[in-house]
């Protein structure tokens, strides 16, 4: 493998301070100063998850760092603007000395690094950069300091800058992202089917069952433990099963279900019983939560193009802001999660060819957070 082999990043990307990231999604002007802290301290936590995959020192590619080599990028963008803010803090304009992350990626053998070591000094640089943000005077944030190049940056953007250089590089990594939170899954499917089983949501089933129609064919993503199927199977209709994660597939086939692993982000989601037909309806239940903010308009455009005109969309997700990792419930390992508010995400889904019914709230069962339920119509 040729660390050489990387091209070097040499685009000036202060833009960002004044517009929206294409790529990555992220607003400058989104970000509160009193939030930036708190986006440095979640950001530390996508890398503790992802430096755990077997493959986490494998490019996908020659050309492409691998997941430990960005990490040790994002560990040292951290030391380097906890040290950039210090100075504005403690001088006049000062000027930062000039800083070649390439070279630095060579010369310090990024990509030979212990991943675990990486993992523990990535958090630890996090913390002092998010410390340092949050003892910012609150007349201090338009001081100044200056590029070598010239560019000059006030406390308040030069923490945004840096903030996108995170939230980018977690960006670049999303699959692995998202095979970390599959693989929580698998290690705990058993125990997720079990804990779950109990939830009641038999009216939302019902209403939607009754919306489709007796007979009708739905595509459900995220069936877990196939609780939701038996049951949308019990109001009349026929039932797709499908989850990304491996572990609920082998659940379900092992209770004698059809199942198929699907991730409908990429995937081919024609039906294999009923080739070029599309669906009546789709169900997605407590799981387009796990798909990246700048991912969900794709997701849903896919699911629509699999829908009949006129048939019935029904997913949740947790109501919030940004995105987190936890490990609560009844899954042991790691799981990202994208909050979503009412008003954006009914946005997304119209732009995705749906027409949307309602977007409603709800409190999850045995806990207090919220969510918002969305229905749908696969527009003409």
């Amino acid at each position: 493998m040729s660390e050489t082999a990387i091209v070097p990043d040499d685009k000036d990307w202060t833009w960002v301070l004044n517009e929206p990231c294409p790529e990555c999604g992220f607003e400058a002007a989104a970000v509160t100063r009193a939030g930036i802290a708190d986006v440095v301290r979640a950001n530390a936590q996508t890398w503790q998850a992802v430096l755990t995959l077997d493959d986490a020192a494998v490019r996908p590619d020659p050309a492409t760092w691998s997941t430990l080599e960005y990490a040790c990028h994002v560990r040292d963008v951290n030391r380097i603007f906890d040290v950039r803010v210090g100075l504005m803090l403690g001088e006049d304009d000062p000027t930062f000395a000039n800083w070649d992350q390439d070279a630095t990626a060579v010369e310090e053998r990024y990509a030979e690094q212990d991943p675990a070591t990486v993992s523990a000094e990535l958090l630890a640089a996090a913390e002092s950069a998010a410390a340092r943000y949050e003892s910012v005077p609150d007349d201090a944030w338009e001081r100044r300091g200056f590029r070598s190049n010239g560019s000059e940056f006030t406390v308040d953007s030069i923490g945004r800058y840096h903030l996108h250089d995170l939230v980018h590089h977690a960006w670049d990594v999303r699959a692995a992202v998202a095979r970390a939170t599959v693989l929580a899954y698998d290690a705990s499917a058993a125990a997720f089917r079990d804990g779950t089983e109990n939830e009641v949501i038999d009216a939302m089933i019902s209403e939607f069952a009754a919306a489709v129609g007796s007979g009708g064919r739905v595509l459900e993503v995220g069936s877990a433990g196939g609780r939701d199927a038996r049951h949308l199977e019990t109001c009349g209709l026929s039932v797709r099963r499908t989850d990304v994660s491996p572990g609920f597939v082998e659940l379900m086939r092992a209770d004698g279900k059809v199942a198929d692993v699907l991730d409908p982000l990429t995937d081919d989601l024609d039906d294999p019983e009923r080739p070029g037909v599309p669906y009546d309806g789709v169900w997605a239940n407590a799981c387009l939560l796990h798909v990246e903010r700048t991912d969900l308009p794709v997701v849903l455009r896919r699911l629509a193009d699999a829908t009949a005109v006129g048939g019935l969309l029904r997913f949740s997700v947790k109501e919030g802001d940004g995105a987190a990792w936890s490990t609560h419930g009844h899954v042991a390992g790691p799981r990202r999660f994208t909050f979503w508010r009412a008003e954006p995400l009914r946005a997304v889904v119209d732009g995705a060819g749906w027409e949307v019914e309602t977007v409603r709230q709800y409190v999850g069962f045995q806990s207090d957070q919220p969510w918002l339920e969305v229905r749908a119509r696969r527009r003409g």
